[in-house]
């Protein structure tokens, strides 16, 4: 009997084949998402080898802002799959996704997620300013637990631009696709809310709509350390 293929294995040839298929770029398609998701859905932090108890989860200075480690698990043009290992209080800040496709799974912990859509390509208000401080709409607000569902974002919905604030040890898988790459325009750009939130109804201001907020580009903030580490889990054969 042939032994059972690994998660992380099933995972990379699904998302190989959906993210080939539909092309340079493109937004698979919604048989190929759910595919993925399915994957992804099933798998567990014992999938890649991970615990609450490692030292990537630990906090060194209980006083200062903890490291973020990125686990490495493959990358190719089409698509590539990491780990973000975040301890108690680690901050993710705020950032994009430029015309990518994200899967995004909780493995364990529980954390903070603020997401936003920009008003504009939500077709919500019209005439939004494209420079400067920019409106987005706010997708998601709130608290996140292990287990759960799979959470996939467009490149102009489901919140492409998100901020994750671990209240414990929290290890979150991502599948990207395409990956960053600057020299074809998918720069990770990080943002600051730059005013309190209004409430808007199409072009018109309501309370108890909508809640929007405005955002501008920032440096990462100071204290944000996001280190590279090895990852020692199974192995994803491209073969």
């Amino acid at each position: 009997m042939a032994a059972p293929v690994a998660a992380v294995q099933r995972l990379f040839e699904a998302c190989r084949e959906v993210f080939n298929d539909a092309g340079p770029g493109a937004v698979p398609p919604p048989a190929g998402i759910e595919r993925v998701k399915a994957v992804l859905d099933s798998f567990t932090a014992a999938d890649v080898g991970l615990t609450p108890n490692m030292s990537y989860f630990r906090r060194v200075d209980p006083r200062g802002t903890p490291k973020i480690t990125y686990l490495h698990l493959y990358k190719c043009e089409a698509f590539s799959i990491g780990i973000f290992c975040l301890p108690s209080r680690g901050v993710i800040p705020l950032h994009n996704h430029p015309g990518m496709t994200v899967f995004s799974k909780l493995l364990f912990g529980t954390m903070h997620v603020k997401s936003y859509d920009w008003a504009a390509a939500q077709q919500d208000i019209p005439d939004v300013q494209l420079q400067g401080p920019r409106l987005a709409k706010v997708k998601s607000d709130g608290i996140l637990t292990a287990p759960r569902e799979t959470s996939v974002l467009y490149p102009e919905d489901g919140g492409n631009m998100h901020c994750f604030t671990a209240q414990n040890a929290c290890a979150v898988l991502d599948v990207l696709g395409p990956p960053y790459d600057d020299g074809s325009g998918r720069h990770c750009q990080y943002y600051n809310v730059s005013s309190s939130t209004i409430s808007v109804g199409g072009s018109m201001l309501l309370p108890g709509g909508d809640r929007y907020e405005w955002l501008e580009e920032s440096e990462p903030p100071e204290g944000f350390y996001l280190v590279g580490s090895t990852y020692m889990g199974p192995r994803i054969s491209d073969q």
